[in-house]
Order: C-alpha cells, then sequence, then structure tokens
C-alpha cells in the first residue's frame, strides 16, 4: 500500500508539480523552453508510469519535434498561443492524427486515426505538445480502466486500487505528477469519478460546451468531452481552449470558449478565499435524500463539506429536486447510444468484446418503441424537475462517487456496506443520475476517508452555468485545500 501521509512527493523537479498556468506563463515568458518542459514531463513518466499503468502509447520523438517547432516559434518573436509548448497525454477513446488510438480493445490495436477528434484539435490549436496516449476500459465502458491489451491503472494514493474510469489513465497521470491538466469525456461520470479517486478535478460540461461533430453524431448528449486538472482554475483554462461552437455540430452552444476566460481564474489567489460561495443557494445532500446508497466511509467525509459551504458565505438547506426518472433516462439512452455506436462491432465480434459492452449494446438492440416513447417522456418530467430546482438553487452539492477506491482487481464494486448491487451501473448512480439531468457539473476534492483514500464532492448547476459552477468549485477547493494534498509515488 502506497503511504499517503506524506505532503509531498519524493520526486521534487521544479516542474512537476506546477499547475498548467504557472508552466505555460514560464514558456511564454522564455523561463523554461518547451523542449525542458517536455523533458521533465517524460522524465517523470518513466519514473511512475512503470507503476501506475497510466500512459499505455508514447511517441518520444514526435514530441520532442513538436517542442522543437514551439520554442523556434517563441524564438521568432510569433504570438504563442495559452497552452504554447505544454506537454500533455490524450485518453485514449479520443483521435489523435497520426498516433495509435485503441479504445482499450485488441480489435483497434493498431487504429490510427488520420485526424483529431475536435477537442483535441482545439488543445493543439492552443499550442499543447503531443505526447501520447492514457489507459482506458475497454470501449470505455465501466468505470475501472482495465483492458485486455494494456491491463490495469492503479491508484497513485494506494497502488493497490483502482484509478477509476474511464478517463483513469489520465487521472493517475495528473494526481501522479507527470501532467496537470488533460482531456477526458463523462457519460456516467468517467471524468467525476476518476476525479474522486485520485483527488483531482473532474467536470462534465453542459451539453453543447465542447460539441459532438461530424463525422459522428451530432445530436448525441449523455456522453460529454471534457477536463480535468490538480485544479479548478486549470480546468477553466483548458475549457477555454477546448469550448465553443463549431460547423457541423446543430447542438453547439454559441458562447465561445472565451467565457472561461476569468479573472478570477486567472489570479485565484488575489480575493478573499471563498469569495465564489457567497451568497449561494445551496442544496446539500450526500445522498440525494436517499435515492442513492453511499458508503459509509465515503459520507463521513461528504457530510462534512456542508460546513465548508457555509463558511463560505453559502445560504445551505437540505432540498433536492425530484430526479426519480434519471435512472429510467440515463439507462435507456446509454442502451441506445451504446447500439448506435458498437451495434455492428458487437454482432461481429461477440467474443472479442468484454461482456459489459456486449450486455450494453444488446441491450440497445432490444430496445421497443414504448421503451423510447416512456424514456423521452421521463426526460421532459426530469427536465421541468431541473428547471423547477434550479430557480430556487444555484447549487446542487452531493457525494462525486458512492464507494472509495476499490480493489484493482475487482471488476466492480458489487456491494455497498455489504448490500450487492443489481449490475456494473449501480455503484455509479450518483454520477448517472446527474448525467441524465444533462447539468454542468464537478467533482472537487473533498478529503480523504480514515485509510488515506481520496473522496470528491460533486458540484451540479443548472444547463449552461459551467462558468460560475466552476467559480464556485474553485471558492470550495480554496477553503479547503485538500487538492494540496499529494501521492508520496
Amino acid at each position: 500500500m502506497t503511504d499517503t501521509s506524506a505532503a509531498g512527493s519524493a520526486y521534487e523537479s521544479e516542474l512537476t508539480w506546477l499547475s498548467t498556468r504557472q508552466l505555460a506563463s514560464k514558456i511564454a515568458s522564455g523561463q523554461v523552453s518547451a523542449r525542458e518542459a517536455l523533458a521533465d514531463h517524460l522524465a517523470r513518466l518513466d519514473a511512475v508510469n512503470s507503476t501506475l499503468n497510466a500512459v499505455v502509447t508514447r511517441d518520444d520523438d514526435r514530441a520532442y519535434a513538436e517542442a522543437d517547432a514551439a520554442d523556434r516559434a517563441y524564438a521568432r518573436g510569433e504570438r504563442l498561443t495559452p497552452l504554447h509548448g505544454v506537454p500533455m497525454t490524450h485518453k485514449d477513446t479520443h483521435d489523435t492524427a497520426g498516433m495509435r488510438t485503441t479504445y482499450g480493445s485488441p480489435l483497434l490495436a493498431d487504429n490510427v486515426p488520420i485526424r483529431d477528434a475536435l477537442v483535441i484539435a482545439r488543445l493543439r490549436a492552443a499550442g499543447v505538445v503531443t505526447t501520447g496516449k492514457s489507459n482506458v476500459p475497454e470501449f470505455a465502458a465501466g468505470s475501472h480502466t482495465y483492458n485486455p491489451l494494456f491491463g490495469t491503472t492503479v491508484n497513485p494514493y494506494d497502488t493497490t486500487k483502482s484509478a477509476a474510469g474511464s478517463s483513469g489513465g489520465a487521472a493517475a497521470a495528473i494526481a501522479a505528477g507527470v501532467q496537470a491538466s488533460g482531456d477526458g469525456s463523462d457519460m456516467g461520470g468517467s471524468l467525476r469519478t476518476p476525479g474522486s479517486f485520485n483527488n483531482i478535478v473532474g467536470m462534465r460540461p453542459t451539453n453543447g460546451r465542447i460539441p459532438h461533430a461530424l463525422p459522428g453524431r451530432p445530436w448525441a448528449w449523455l456522453g460529454q468531452s471534457g477536463f480535468m486538472a490538480r485544479t479548478v482554475a486549470d480546468v477553466a483554462l483548458l475549457m477555454s481552449a477546448g469550448c465553443g461552437p463549431t460547423a457541423g455540430a446543430p447542438a453547439s452552444l454559441q458562447e465561445p470558449g472565451s467565457v472561461f476566460d476569468r479573472p478570477e481564474f486567472r489570479y485565484p489567489y488575489d480575493h478573499r478565499p471563498g469569495a465564489g460561495l457567497r451568497g449561494m443557494r445551496i442544496g446539500f445532500s450526500t445522498d440525494l435524500g436517499g435515492l442513492i446508497r453511499v458508503e459509509s466511509a465515503v459520507a463521513e467525509v461528504v457530510d462534512r463539506t456542508a460546513d465548508s459551504l457555509t463558511i463560505g458565505g453559502g445560504h445551505v438547506d437540505g432540498l433536492v429536486p425530484d430526479l426519480r426518472d434519471a435512472d429510467e433516462v440515463f439507462r435507456v439512452t446509454r442502451a441506445y447510444d451504446f447500439a448506435a455506436t458498437y451495434g455492428t462491432t458487437v454482432r461481429d465480434n461477440p467474443d472479442r468484446v468484454k461482456e459489459a459492452v456486449v450486455w450494453n449494446t444488446e441491450m440497445g438492440l432490444n430496445l421497443t418503441v414504448d421503451e423510447l416513447v416512456s424514456a423521452e417522456a421521463a426526460r421532459g418530467r426530469l427536465q421541468g424537475a431541473i428547471e423547477t430546482y434550479f430557480a430556487h438553487h444555484d447549487l446542487l452539492v452531493l457525494t462525486a462517487s458512492q464507494v472509495a477506491p476499490f480493489d484493482k482487481d475487482l471488476e466492480y464494486p458489487t456491494d455497498i456496506d455489504g448490500e450487492p448491487m443489481d449490475d456494473y451501473l449501480e455503484w455509479m448512480r450518483a454520477a448517472t443520475i446527474i448525467s441524465a439531468t444533462g447539468c454542468p457539473s464537478v467533482s472537487v476534492p473533498a478529503g480523504f476517508t480514515r485509510d488515506g483514500l481520496p473522496v470528491g464532492v460533486q458540484l451540479v448547476a443548472a444547463p449552461g452555468k459551467d462558468v460560475e459552477l466552476l467559480l464556485a468549485a474553485q471558492a470550495f477547493e480554496e477553503l479547503t485545500e485538500h487538492h494540496l494534498r499529494r501521492p508520496s509515488l
């Protein structure tokens, strides 16, 4: 078991624990070259990856060529982009042009896309140096990062435990100091649960912030691209680079990414800590009024966060929205999405695809018209419940995960405090219920269990209120400072 009692890490490079904003600033000012930043990134990766198994594909030569090009641009006095020269790995379900993208599946072991996914293209346009790909569950199914190609990613705070998923490889790399922030995606908690398990920030944005675009399924809404980082301000920085409308994406929100370029994020400590919570109307319930089961060790940590919200000037009550329709909406929409995305793959390769993917895909292929009509009606009722709730509240706060990091050799936890669960989605309902609402949500470090395992709290705002959500999350982060506790790896 990794010792989590130390405040720092055995590896103390000057650059390793800088925020993305700090590193980008040093590169832009000439204090650090892009090549030096990359060398530090790769050295840290060399030091920890054999233990964590967080990064599964690397291309050092390509990365150094990109870093050298960034340094030449600086030397020529060119106008620099916000992430100029910042090294970063990318989630292995996000296509990267010219770099292997496997989705954790043996079927795609040699897949090399010809174009970048939108979120990657925007990060690279902002100056990111691409260094490799981070591990994922097979086809991103389930919130535990393991697959038959690369094996299991483990938790930097306790290497016998899961790093969660499906953005678990990225989360472990960020928590361990390989990089300060990175991209991911979230259908049923794949940014928020790894955020909780790894003591970092993971944000699921409002649909359309980072649009689904052609070629693909531009009307899809349940799965969202987004970002993770060690600080809320870095998530805001990546949102400023990654968000905004685009052609071929009819669900795009029309606000540009620049709405996230706020002075409060650029200079987060130039104001009174917690100021972003002052006067906010906050509904707080660790378990959504009993709608979800929460492990006692997790509830003990999350229950205490209500005090921090009050200290920050929030007006806290115990009211929660009526979310009883959320399970139907999530399960039917997820099944439909799996059928639309993986139906042909499962039909053609039933014995070469993870059982959970087959199960969820077959559930989608077997959906009836009556089930689709019922789910659409449920989504309408859920929308009404959300609009009613946020007419009188600014935030909803609950646990980010129902369980603490679990044994890395489990496929998923099958019980909570001894109570069995029906299937592999049950333990993720704290996240999946919120996904169904369409609300932006963010997991922020909330503390540690008595065994030293990270626990996150989930902040939720009304659809479209992503900026306000991050300001509140940053205020909570400033008040509590749980994000400053590093693994001793």
